[in-house]
């Protein structure tokens, strides 16, 4: 695992941690965490933040994806229009059934090809195939999951994949946020380093009592010091 080291910046490593989090945790952009900084007496530009995200966050990413459990079984696929440099994609994402994010693809295209390289991907970083698939009527699912012998897992109508469309929100927030993507890759890493994080403090405060909320808040955040400490 790739070690983190905070030697040669001015700052001390408790405020970069912070920054990073600050806008990875909350749709704000790079100028808002500089005046949420600056109220604090810290005197950064947004153009170092921005520098920070970038060589910090994806780091930050992969030690938290580390320290997840594994997912639930019933997976949930879905994919929606974005619009990056003028030009249309699609980003391509999978839950399970309780809205942990397990990946995001950004892709050019929605058809089988694509619908394949996401299941790819999963089966490879989650390291086990799934109970259940669950898409809408897209017929480029059907056609990924028989290509990999797994149609029988394949599940499809009603409501029954609200739990990946209502999973786009978040993201939909931040791309507003950010006067939309400048690059797919841009958009792959940011989407990459905001769906592990998200999926580390997302709580479902409604369905817990305000003792759990504090509880699994406190955990949270004792995940990322220890996760964001210099090697």
């Amino acid at each position: 695992m790739r070690t983190i080291s905070y030697c040669r910046h001015r700052f001390p490593p408790q405020i970069i941690q912070h920054a990073v989090w600050l806008y990875f945790r909350f749709p704000l952009s790079f100028r808002d965490v500089e005046d949420l900084l600056a109220e604090r007496g810290i005197d950064v530009s947004y153009e170092t933040v921005r520098r920070w995200t970038l060589k910090f966050g994806l780091n930050y990413a992969r030690k938290l994806r580390r320290l997840r459990p594994r997912p639930d079984g019933r997976w949930h696929l879905d994919e929606v229009f974005v619009s990056i440099n003028g030009k249309r994609m699609y980003l391509w994402r999978a839950v399970d059934s309780e809205g942990e994010v397990l990946d995001i693809l950004v892709n050019a295209r929605r058809n089988r090809k694509a619908a394949l390289k996401l299941m790819h991907t999963l089966l490879k970083k989650q390291g086990f195939a799934p109970d259940a698939v669950v898409t809408d009527n897209l017929p480029s699912y059907g056609a990924a999951l028989r290509d990999l012998g797994m149609d029988s897992k394949h599940v499809t109508g009603g409501r029954s994949n609200n739990r990946a469309e209502n999973s786009h929100l978040p993201v939909r927030q931040r791309e507003r946020r950010m006067q939309r993507f400048k690059t797919s890759g841009s958009a792959q890493r940011f989407l990459s380093t905001h769906a592990v994080i998200y999926n580390t403090f997302n709580v479902q405060r409604h369905l817990i009592s305000r003792k759990a909320l504090r509880k699994f808040r406190s955990e949270a955040m004792h995940t990322w010091r220890n996760v964001t400490a210099a090697a």
